[in-house]
């Protein structure tokens, strides 16, 4: 811990464990330690960063003309995986926000973060440790493979809890509205402060991990229904092609990968591990059982669809 405060005081960029993913984390304040962010993802400029805070006592720190939802939801769910997008103070540097006026923020509920945020006494910019739109870490192994030395300080917290991105919810504007899908769901929000619409709007500022490819392997990836995805392995490997699968509950018989379980947060905690894993087993095919369609399954099937339309891609997804 305290080699990473000593870091981040020096303006570098450490590994964080957090409950959804691993973050490559810098002292939002700094602009320059912002950037230092940007050049390792390479992530372009105008993509905006999440500013990870202790508590919700924060929000007036980063935020102007917090609205009431805010308060509610941030006292409701943080720490956890919400990050509300608020209109920004005018110290907000332009590198966190991507040159727009509003600022997305949350409060991680992993121990870790939390201890080092509470030390740091600062924000924290935090967007996944990985190379820009590459599979999101879940470990702090996926971190170093990532990075190797250029990150100074990985700190080891296990395995996430969560394993997909925190749910975004745009309060900036009117009507609430969810940019991104995830842990936090639609029902719990409107339990809470009313009617809650869904996906961008021409309105909507933009906002991290919304781009159609995303979250994506280096091999090709395919979404197919059971049995489709077994016909398809089969023909595949007629053709001479090593496939690798990702089922759903239990892998098909004779063929070669993983299955994760068949509820929602349980595949959701080991997606991202399980790509990594198939990814690196040199096949030249990907497939991907189509989870159930049911609103249970929409973080799941969000990160699925960016991680398919970004697969396979020279270099990484753009």
């Amino acid at each position: 811990m305290a080699e990473a405060l000593a870091a981040l005081r020096r303006g570098e960029a450490i590994g964080l464990p957090t409950e959804t993913v691993y973050g490559l984390a810098a002292d939002a304040s700094r602009p320059d330690a912002v950037r230092r962010i940007f050049a390792l993802k390479g992530r372009p400029a105008d993509h905006p960063l999440i500013v990870h805070v202790a508590d919700a006592g924060q929000l007036d720190r980063w935020a102007r003309d917090v609205p009431d939802a805010a308060r509610i939801l941030s006292a409701a769910f943080w720490p956890g995986p919400l990050t509300l997008i608020l209109r920004k103070q005018p110290g907000v540097p332009d590198e966190v926000t991507g040159g727009q006026a509003t600022v997305g923020l949350r409060c991680p509920s992993h121990p870790m973060a939390l201890a080092l945020l509470q030390a740091f006494d600062g924000g924290l910019a935090a967007p996944s440790a990985n190379r820009f739109g590459h599979v999101s870490p879940t470990t702090a192994a996926h971190v170093r493979d990532e990075f190797g030395d250029a990150v100074p300080v990985v700190l080891d917290g296990g395995e996430c809890e969560v394993g997909i991105e925190s749910t975004i919810l745009d309060l900036s504007g009117g009507t609430p509205r969810i940019l991104r899908p995830g842990r936090i769901t639609r029902a719990q929000i409107e339990a809470l402060v009313g009617n809650v619409a869904e996906g961008g709007d021409d309105q909507s500022p933009r906002a991290s991990g919304t781009l159609d490819a995303h979250y994506a392997p280096r091999t090709a990836l395919l979404l197919l229904p059971r049995d489709a995805l077994v016909a398809e392995a089969r023909l595949q490997e007629a053709l001479g092609k090593r496939v690798a699968v990702l089922a759903l509950g239990t892998l098909p018989d004779g063929l070669h990968g993983t299955a994760l379980p068949d509820h929602a947060d349980g595949y959701a905690h080991g997606l991202y591990a399980a790509l990594r894993a198939l990814d690196a087993v040199g096949a030249n095919l990907l497939l991907a059982q189509r989870p159930p369609q049911s609103r249970d399954w929409l973080a799941v099937n969000d990160r699925l669809r960016r991680s398919a339309a970004g697969a396979g891609l020279p270099g990484d997804a753009p």
